[in-house]
């Protein structure tokens, strides 16, 4: 148990670095920037994610990238206990300790869910505590079932639909994981499974609710990315290709075998083939998905699978050599913290000079990685609102105005302004003067759209987004007074 305590203490004091240490990236930009007040849901994704950066913000009165990521930081030191209480009842202590080991190497799991503001980090711990509160009530491995943690089991199951939507993947896979198990199936005679049902239904009420109010908006969104024509095989490699690179491919390959043997050994064998019923539809749908989607499929959206089979991979660890085992864990966790550390370096310091100047404005990689809080020093005064034509573009302006403490609001006037649109909606903002980011294309493109709808139309000041005295990108503006029309 102390070494898996240091394992995670370590982990964790690398999460924070990066945290706090370098700037938010395009995603986390719009997480924050998109919404200044608690809600029953949002657009992209349920709750969880959103109330856990806006309670940092109130609490500490900051949006600093630490203040933010701070709940996710700490979710994540969670998530590592809560993982290895699950493979440790399961599976043993020793296997409990790999587990953490493999979670703790894995890029995806430990340093984007653990450090930065995504849905997905909420979504790990409240999976995990629901896997755990699950084997307790089966009673898994040999013990007697625990009625009343259906109950727990519901609450979390609940909690992982208030974190994102393909938690469900999880939950739908291990009921029938359950469901076709026949010592656990006996469970399902009793009410207290029924009532941990109506909790977690009871807890996502809200999300629906919300969708109710708002023309099923995010539940069309969501399911709108399975919608496509077009045939392409080879994305199903390509797919899992890219999710082994995100775990690890020598982590990705046991995985996945333990995954097939899960099945193959058949319910007799009731831990692993719960765990693997809990894994498989996300491993499987997204890249099945992928060979006619019209979306491209994001390689993290699989990732709940995986967690579910990370107890797998620690006991299948205690069987192989110590040696060995410890040195693919040195080797990936020293390749893993220098990453970390190179990216907080640059950040920090800047690129070299000689990789700063290889990048025109608008083409360095540092664009996603450092805040643009330079362009606030060339706002123009008289500014009722900003708008951006995407919603990325809007997420990083709006995120650098909320951390130097400037509360003007933020919109996209375009065909996808996501959350935006809920929290400043193009309408409100008739009357008011605004700036207008006139990216992306020519500035002749952006004034021939919006000049007709505005009182009087001119051009704005350019601003600048740098990285140590380096021009990231310059950013053309028009200045549009007294908004007649909603773009």
């Amino acid at each position: 148990m102390n070494a898996t305590l240091l394992v995670v203490l370590t982990a964790l004091c690398f999460r924070f670095i990066l945290a706090g240490g370098s700037g938010l990236g395009i995603d986390e930009s719009y997480m924050v920037a998109a919404t200044r007040h608690f809600a029953a849901s949002y657009f992209d994704h349920p709750l969880a994610s959103w109330w856990l950066e806006l309670a940092s913000r109130h609490l500490f009165g900051g949006a600093s990238p630490l203040v933010v990521r701070l709940p996710f930081v700490l979710l994540s030191g969670v998530s590592s206990w809560l993982l290895y209480l699950v493979t440790r009842r399961l599976f043993g202590q020793q296997a409990g300790f790999w587990a953490v080991v493999a979670y703790s190497i894995a890029p995806v799991f430990s340093l984007a869910f653990g450090s930065w503001v995504l849905p997905d980090g909420p979504l790990n711990t409240a999976l995990l505590a629901f896997a755990y509160a699950l084997v307790r009530a089966l009673g898994l491995p040999d013990a007697r079932p625990a009625p009343y943690w259906w109950l727990a089991a519901g609450l979390f199951a609940g909690l992982a639909m208030l974190s994102k939507y393909n938690g469900a993947l999880v939950l739908v896979g291990a009921a029938i994981g359950v469901l076709l198990d026949p010592v656990s199936r006996r469970e399902l005679r009793h009410p207290w499974p029924w009532a941990g049902v109506l909790l977690a239904l009871a807890l996502f009420s809200p999300v629906i609710i919300w969708n109710a109010q708002h023309h099923w908006a995010s539940f069309d969104y969501q399911g709108g990315r399975a919608v496509g024509l077009r045939l392409r095989p080879l994305m199903l490699l390509s797919v899992w290709g890219g999710e082994a690179l995100y775990v690890l491919p020598w982590l990705w390959a046991p995985m996945v075998w333990l995954l097939a043997r899960g099945f193959s050994a058949g319910p007799v064998k009731r831990s692993s083939w719960l765990l693997a019923w809990a894994a498989i539809i996300p491993v499987l749908l997204f890249a099945v998905v992928a060979v006619w989607s019209r979306t491209h499929i994001l390689f993290h959206w699989a990732a709940p699978g995986y967690l579910m089979l990370f107890p797998l991979l620690g006991d299948w660890a205690t069987r192989r050599s110590p040696r060995l085992m410890g040195s693919v864990a040195a080797i990936s966790g020293v390749l893993l913290a220098f990453a970390a550390l190179l990216i907080v370096g640059l950040v920090q310091f800047g690129l070299p000079p000689v990789l700063a100047n290889a990048f025109k404005p608008g083409k360095s990689p540092m664009l996603q990685a450092v805040d643009w809080v330079s362009i606030v020093k060339t706002m123009p005064p008289g500014i009722d609102a900003v708008a951006a034509q995407r919603w990325f573009d809007a997420g990083k302006i709006g995120y650098a105005l909320l951390r130097s403490g400037i509360a003007t609001p933020v919109t996209v006037f375009g065909a996808k302004p996501h959350q935006f649109a809920f929290t400043t909606p193009a309408e409100s903002l008739l009357g008011k003067n605004i700036l207008i980011i006139a990216m992306p294309g020519s500035t002749t493109v952006t004034w021939n759209r919006f000049a007709p709808d505005f009182a009087n139309f001119k051009p704005g000041p350019v601003l600048p987004v740098l990285d140590h005295g380096h021009i990231l990108l310059l950013i053309p503006t028009f200045i549009g007074t007294d908004l007649r029309r909603v773009p």
